[in-house]
C-alpha cells in the first residue's frame, strides 16, 4: 500500500496517479479516504481530551468527598462522560475500519516509463524473438496433437474433476517435470535459492501481498478455514519475510519458487476452454526479490533477462510488452509480459509476467531491512514468472510440431527428459 504520509500530504501526486491509470472510481475513494481521515485524526484527538477530562474529574470528585464538599455537578458530569466517549469509540473504530479499507485499494504509483494507455490496446511491444513456423505443411492445435498421441486425457479429468483440468500421461508428464528442472536449474546457477512453500496461506497474508478484491475470482478458499490456495508461488514467497527485518548484507534476497498454482478463472468464461491453455491448476517456476530501494530498477531488467534466456533456450517465439497505465493492475510500478506465439490461435499470448512492486507489498507485510541497531528502510520487492509449464508446452507442441505429427523437443530439455527427443 502507499505511504499514508503521501496521501495525507501530498495527495495531488496520488490523484495524478489514478488520473493515469485512468480510476476514476479511485479518485472518488481517494477524496473519501481524506475526509474519513481527517474527521478520524480529529475525532482521537476529542477522545484524549475526553479520556484528560474524565480522569481530572475523578480526581476533582475525590477530593471534594474528601473534603466533605458536594460533589453532585461533577458526579452528573462523570455520569455522562462514559457514554459520549463509548460512542466517539464507536465511530473512531469505524472510521478507520473503512480508512484502511481504502487505503488498502489504492493502488501503486507508476514509474514513468510506464506507456499511457486503455486496456491491452495500450501496450507497447519492445522486443521481438524468433521466427514464427511456416514449414509449408498444415499445423495443428495443441489439442488435436494431445488426442492424437494420447498425451492427456481431458473427457476423463473433466468429468471427476470438471472443465479445465486434465490427466497428463507419457511423455507429456516427463515434459512438465523437465520443464521445471530446466528454469531451476538456471535461476540456482544464478545464485536464486530454490523454494517450495505452502501451497495455502491465511487471510493476512494474502491481504498483505495483494488486494483480495483483485484476486475474488482467481483464489479457491479452503472451505471452514482461514486458507486459500495459492494462485502463484509469488504470494507465499512474499510473505515469508512478513513482519520480518532483513539484514542489509543479505540483500538482494534471491528467491526460485516452485509450486503448483491454483486458479478459478472464474472470469474467463468462454475462453480457451479446449485443451491445456487455460487449466485450473498447473506448474510454474517464479522468481522473486527482495532487495534495497536503489537496486530495484536494475533488477527489474535483470529479471527479465533471465525469463527471456529461458525462452531463447527453448527457441520459442516471444515478444516483450510493456504494460500500459490501463492494463498495469493495483501492485505493479512497471510490469512486462513475455508473449508466446501460438500456433493454433495466430497471436502471441501471455506467457509470464515481470513487475516490480517498489515498496507497496513490503509496507503491507511490514518487510524491511538494515543494519542491528541502525534506521530501519522498507524493501522493494519484485517477481518475474520464469516459467509457467502448461502454456509453455502447449507452445512447444504447436511451434515444433513436424509434418509426420512428432513434436521435436527442445534440445536443452533432453537431459531432463532421459534421452527422450521427441513426442510421443
Amino acid at each position: 500500500m502507499l505511504d499514508i504520509k503521501l496521501l495525507r500530504e501530498q495527495p495531488d501526486i496520488v490523484r495524478a496517479n489514478l488520473e493515469r491509470r485512468k480510476e476514476p472510481g479511485k479518485i472518488a475513494l481517494l477524496d473519501e479516504f481524506l475526509e474519513k481521515d481527517k474527521r478520524y485524526r480529529g475525532l482521537l484527538r476529542e477522545l484524549e481530551e475526553l479520556r484528560a477530562e474524565k480522569n481530572k474529574i475523578s480526581r476533582e470528585i475525590g477530593t471534594l468527598k474528601k473534603e466533605g464538599k458536594d460533589a453532585s455537578l461533577l458526579l452528573k458530569k462523570a455520569e455522562d462522560l462514559p457514554g459520549i466517549i463509548t460512542s466517539k469509540e464507536i465511530e473512531v473504530e469505524e472510521l478507520k475500519g473503512r480508512c484502511h479499507t481504502i487505503h488498502m485499494s489504492l493502488p501503486n504509483l507508476l514509474h514513468e516509463s510506464v506507456p499511457y494507455g486503455e486496456g491491452g490496446e495500450g501496450n507497447v511491444v519492445v522486443k521481438t524473438f524468433g521466427k514464427i513456423p511456416n514449414p509449408g505443411y498444415p499445423l495443428k492445435s495443441h489439442v488435436d496433437l494431445l488426442r492424437e498421441h494420447d498425451l492427456a486425457n481431458l473427457s476423463k479429468a473433466s468429468e471427476i474433476s470438471g472443465a479445465r483440468f486434465a490427466y497428463l500421461k507419457r511423455g507429456l508428464v516427463l515434459l512438465d517435470m523437465a520443464l521445471q528442472q530446466f528454469a531451476m536449474h538456471h535461476l540456482v546457477k544464478k545464485g536464486f535459492i530454490p523454494i517450495s512453500p505452502p501451497h495455502m496461506i491465511s487471510r493476512k497474508a494474502y491481504e498483505g501481498v495483494t488486494d483480495l478484491a483483485d484476486f475474488e475470482n482467481v483464489l479457491y478458499k479452503i472451505e471452514d478455514e482461514d486458507l486459500f490456495l495459492i494462485a502463484t508461488a509469488e504470494h507465499p514467497m512474499a510473505a515469508l519475510m512478513m513482519n520480518e527485518v532483513i539484514s542489509e548484507e543479505e540483500l538482494p534476497l534471491k528467491l526460485a519458487g516452485i509450486s503448483p498454482c491454483y486458479r478459478k478463472e472464474a472470469g474467463s468464461h468462454g475462453k480457451d476452454t479446449k485443451g491445456i491453455f487455460r487449466v485450473h491448476q498447473f506448474y510454474k517456476i517464479e522468481q522473486f526479490i527482495f532487495c534495497k530501494p536503489e537496486d530495484s530498477w536494475r533488477i527489474h531488467e535483470e529479471l527479465q533477462k533471465n525469463a527471456e534466456e529461458l525462452y531463447e533456450m527453448l527457441g520459442l517465439p516471444y515478444h516483450v510488452v510493456n504494460i500500459c497505465t490501463g492494463d498495469i493492475g493495483i501492485i505493479a510500478a512497471k510490469k512486462y509480459d513475455i508473449e508466446t506465439w501460438f500456433v493454433s490461435q495466430g497471436a502471441y499470448r501471455e506467457t509470464g509476467s515481470n513487475s516490480n512492486c517498489t515498496d507497496y507489498q513490503a509496507r503491507r507485510l511490514n518487510i524491511k531491512f538494515g543494519k542491528e541497531g541502525g534506521e530501519k528502510q522498507l524493501v522493494h520487492t519484485l517477481n518475474n514468472t520464469a516459467l509457467a509449464t502448461s502454456r509453455i508446452m502447449v507452445a512447444i507442441i504447436e511451434n515444433f510440431q513436424q509434418k509426420d505429427g512428432t513434436i521435436t523437443i527442445p534440445e536443452v530439455l533432453w537431459p531432463y527428459m532421459g534421452g527422450k527427443k521427441t513426442l510421443p
